[in-house]
């Protein structure tokens, strides 16, 4: 019945050499919802790794789109239009470089900010209507440029504290499944 699921969008590029990347870190969170919930993921025609799970009572579609960061918007439509889902059922999960390591943002709506992979879910859904956990990577260190950076892994001290990022990301989610934008936005707030 369409609107009784969720569809959790965590954005990164497939491939062992990009796991790690900091660009990966939505991907890293659905991972981690994946694991609290006991989901597993199986490659799906639509070109992602898709996991059935149930988020603290909620039902939801956990997906990793395959490929690049700057495709993932294919995937998301085509599993839009599989399931019938509103728009105001999708969460995607990015990494955010105007945020501070370790800060987490929810938020409905907004532009792309220069993300390949929101501008390509946006272009799939034609709408800029859905849900993004934005989680923080910060800035790249000096004149590094941000497309090297963010495919770059994090380092040895974020690496210590990204567990409990991703347990917080991963918590916002639950948290705006369940109870709504304002109590995960609420939920995060530093």
């Amino acid at each position: 019945m369409p609107g009784d699921r969720w569809l959790v969008a965590g954005l990164g590029n497939s491939g062992p050499q990009y796991t790690s990347n900091r660009h990966n870190v939505g991907a890293l969170c659905c991972d981690e919802l994946a694991a609290d919930t006991g989901a597993g993921f199986k490659r799906d025609k639509s070109r992602a790794m898709v996991a059935s799970a149930t988020v603290d009572g909620a039902a939801a579609l956990l997906v990793k789109p395959l490929g690049f960061m700057n495709e993932s918007g294919r995937a998301v439509a085509s599993l839009r239009s599989f399931y019938k889902l509103p728009d105001a059922q999708i969460v995607v999960l990015h990494d955010e470089l105007d945020l501070a390591f370790g800060a987490i943002r929810v938020k409905l709506g907004g532009g792309d900010n220069g993300h390949n992979g929101l501008r390509s879910v946006t272009a799939a859904l034609r709408t800029k209507e859905y849900f993004r956990v934005r989680i923080g990577i910060g800035r790249p260190p000096g004149r590094m440029e941000p497309a090297t950076y963010v495919l770059r892994d994090f380092s040895a001290a974020q690496r210590t504290e990204l567990p409990l990022v991703l347990d917080r990301a991963a918590a916002a989610v639950r948290v705006l499944l369940t109870h709504g934008l304002a109590a995960a936005q609420d939920a995060v707030s530093d």
